[in-house]
């Protein structure tokens, strides 16, 4: 067993975390980055879609290179910030302000930080019906990660449950790699996506079903097709059901905050449907009701990758400045102008409404109600 000290833990090496570190680190914080996975980068080493957003967030760079641009950052800082990969933070203990934390099999370390960010993400969500556990069920993040990361293509045939961006991108990424689509199923009255990704596979023939959603998996030892349905006004299937011939059913059901870290720290929590699940309450600093932890990215609401990266930014200079670091916080309104910026119009609203009901206007305010 090992201890390790640091000016700040951030959990997390995706989108959030890695922008997070490096604006921490640029401020003179000493950071220490704790990555599950095997290789930093999260969600952006698999998206080899083109972003939108601004020049500052990277519009129209495909996401891998984005996270490459990050990795340099990173090492850019030199020995400001520390990388643990393969390693999982299994708890926070309060009384001593402690984390624990598993890399690999055998190694085990308890960390003390002064400030703590946790961009953990999001996981995704599954939906049930009979066969589910087949061979050939994935959610949609497998997939990309099957044939974006490793080259390996999961089926010939898919059908996709889900048109959201992922279900849409996912689908259209498949057909690149030469995989066909059978269907896009979506269970709401219209497209969840952005009309551009839906607008591509629609081009290339595949049919997008709303009011449907899959009622089983076919097949004895492995998926061999699925059976779909119609749906009401009330998501009840409608009796219309047609059999999909196909090897792979693909999972697009949505994301959910990956909070337990922050439930562990006491940190204020409420479940915020447009955020799409449980989110700590924030204030303006991406800080949570627990003085010494902040937060970015999918951990405090599901949204594109080019806001998680503002608010790890965000979190990033505002914890380095309350440990007393030369930060530059007239950054603070800059940064607050790109995420405006990035949540503007039709499509950001059901994001701002849910950012609503959690902002706070500062935790000393606050915290004397």
């Amino acid at each position: 067993m090992t201890d390790i000290s640091t000016d700040i833990l951030v959990v997390g090496g995706g989108a959030a975390g890695l922008s997070a570190a490096s604006e921490a680190a640029s401020c003179g914080a000493r950071v220490l980055v704790v990555e599950s996975d095997l290789q930093l980068g999260g969600q952006l080493v698999k998206q080899t879609h083109k972003f939108f957003g601004s020049k500052d967030e990277y519009a129209g760079t495909r996401g891998y290179k984005i996270a490459g641009i990050l990795l340099d950052e990173i090492e850019e800082c030199g020995r400001g910030v520390e990388v643990l990969t393969n390693a999982t933070v299994t708890g926070y203990y309060a009384e001593d302000k402690t984390f624990t934390v598993m890399r690999g099999e055998d190694s085990y370390s308890r960390i003390k930080a002064r400030r703590a960010i946790i961009a953990t993400g999001a996981s995704e969500r599954l939906i049930p019906f009979p066969n589910n556990d087949l061979p050939g069920v994935y959610g949609a993040g497998a997939v990309q990660t099957l044939m974006n990361v490793y080259g390996v293509t999961p089926g010939r045939r898919v059908l996709m449950v889900g048109a959201g961006n992922i279900g849409l991108i996912v689908s259209y990424q498949l057909m690149q790699a030469g995989v066909e689509v059978a269907a896009v199923v979506e269970a709401m009255p219209r497209i969840g996506g952005y009309w551009v990704h839906a607008a591509k596979i629609r081009r290339l023939g595949v049919p997008i079903l709303l009011k449907h959603s899959i009622k089983e998996a076919l097949g004895g030892r492995v998926v061999e097709g699925a059976v779909i349905t119609e749906l009401d006004d009330k998501f009840n299937p409608t009796g219309q059901e047609r059999s999909v011939d196909c090897d792979v059913i693909c999972l697009a059901v949505g994301l959910s905050p990956t909070t337990e870290i922050l439930s562990h720290a006491g940190c204020k929590m409420r479940y915020v449907p447009e955020l799409c699940g449980s989110v700590a309450e924030r204030d303006r600093t991406m800080r949570t009701s627990n003085p010494d932890f902040w937060s970015a990215g999918d951990a405090m609401g599901i949204e594109e990758a080019s806001a998680a990266m503002v608010e790890g930014r965000i979190a990033g200079l505002c914890a380095a400045n309350s440990l007393g670091l030369p930060a530059k916080m007239e950054k603070l309104d800059e940064y607050w102008a790109r995420l405006d910026h990035l949540r503007a119009g039709e499509v950001g609203e059901k994001i701002r409404s849910g950012i609503v009901k959690v902002s706070r206007g500062g935790w000393e305010a606050c915290c004397n109600e």
